[in-house]
């Protein structure tokens, strides 16, 4: 089992950037796939970036691609997400979660352990 925190939310002015830092415990992080999930009100919970489990491998959602980047450092079991030109449109409560397999996965039904979530809210 592990257990994730995440930190680093706020409120920033569009083309700001933040990092998000997720940080686990309770377990070997290495064995987890990582991803990062975003919820906005009245929305869906939708698929941000992912990181397998070396770091080496990662994938974005489209509407990120080129402005945020996920990293992890197995060394301090944490994962982060940059993220740059931040948009009003990403606004939204970010979570952390963990799939204990090799390969990122866009479903989040198929994570097994979620963080409580940070607030990114990004003003125009």
């Amino acid at each position: 089992q592990v257990q994730l925190v995440e930190s680093g939310g706020g409120l920033v002015q569009a083309g700001d950037s933040l990092r998000l830092s997720c940080a686990a415990s309770g377990s070997t992080f290495r064995s987890y796939s990582m991803g990062w999930f975003r919820q906005a009100p009245g929305k869906e919970r939708e698929f941000v970036a992912g990181v397998a489990r070396s770091g080496v491998i990662t994938y974005y959602a489209d509407s990120v691609k080129g402005r945020f980047a996920i990293s992890r450092d197995n060394a301090k079991n944490t994962v982060y997400l940059q993220m740059n030109g931040l948009k009003p449109e990403d606004t939204a409560v970010y979570y952390c979660a963990a799939r204990e397999h090799y390969t990122i996965n866009v479903r989040d039904s198929e994570y097994d352990y979620w963080g409580q979530g940070t607030q990114v809210t990004v003003s125009s």
